[in-house]
């Protein structure tokens, strides 16, 4: 994540890999910071970013640590999401890499040679409690990521280290003068937003924190029973479909439609924002 501050624009904050599963980039992760009055505006410069990473993903594929890890846990988290959990509990330095949400590391499945890029969902605190590193992660046909969805417990995978700033939340302390924090996701774009939340920032302590997360439909939709207690601690959550059934009565259409619709921010100053989805619903929802 990189961060640029200049006279003329409040700082814009950027990881350079996008998302839950990377080869190449699908999503754009993630913005965190402060709203500039009147106005959201974003300057993500997508191409030129999407250079860099490529090539320092070639340059982390020479030269990263590889660290053996079994697998613990893989299951459906909705269609064609799949929760991966690795078990971490011999690699303490491993374990110790993640700091912060919003952090990725790289991961090797057995006799294949390139990485999938894969964001961390769990807390970085879930390491150390529990031995474990947790994903959401997509399936796409003959990739990486489609490959290790097929593996089962036992087998063993290989990950680097935790990589990356994460999300920087010093940029919205303290609470009390970012009581606004807007927060966007779409698709598996939710995995580091679920660490954000789990990690805690204040959020209770604030006056409005909101979640727009969008999926085609409820099927698609991973982490639904998790909402609850996002809600108790303090992050509301508006569900998006796009594609949604007769039944659905709750927000339709796109992410940034749906925060449109109330799109009422009192103190433009005071707000923050978040954003891991796909490049349409970031720019959309900052317009």
């Amino acid at each position: 994540m990189s961060v640029k501050l200049s006279s003329s624009t409040l700082p814009s904050l950027s990881p350079p890999l996008p998302h839950a599963y990377y080869s190449p980039p699908l999503l754009s992760m993630s913005i965190l910071r402060r709203l500039a009055p009147n106005h959201l505006t974003t300057h993500l410069r997508h191409h030129h970013r999407r250079r860099l990473a490529t090539a320092a993903a070639a340059v982390r594929q020479d030269t990263s640590i590889w660290t053996q890890a079994p697998l613990y846990e893989i299951e459906p988290a909705a269609e064609s999401l799949f929760h991966v959990s690795i078990d971490v509990s011999d690699s303490p330095d491993l374990a110790a890499s993640h700091t912060r949400a919003g952090q990725y590391l790289q991961l090797r499945v057995p006799d294949v040679e390139k990485p999938s890029f894969l964001a961390i969902a769990s807390p970085p605190s879930y390491a150390a409690e529990k031995g474990a590193f947790e994903f959401l992660v997509k399936s796409i046909a003959g990739s990486t990521a489609e490959l290790l969805c097929g593996l089962k417990k036992g087998d063993v995978v290989e990950l680097s280290q935790a990589s990356g700033r994460g999300f920087e939340i010093d940029q919205i302390e303290p609470a009390e003068k970012y009581p606004i924090v807007l927060i966007f996701a779409t698709g598996s774009g939710i995995s580091p937003i679920r660490s954000l939340i789990e990690s805690g920032f204040s959020a209770d302590k604030r006056s409005d924190v909101r979640l727009y997360y969008g999926a085609r439909n409820l099927k698609r939709m991973a982490y639904q029973d998790r909402f609850k207690d996002w809600e108790s601690s303090g992050v509301k959550i508006v569900p998006v479909l796009s594609q949604p059934d007769g039944r659905w009565t709750g927000e339709s259409g796109y992410v940034q439609a749906a925060f449109a619709k109330a799109k009422q921010i009192y103190s433009p100053t005071g707000t923050g924002a978040v954003l891991c989805g796909q490049k349409q619903m970031t720019e959309g929802a900052v317009v």
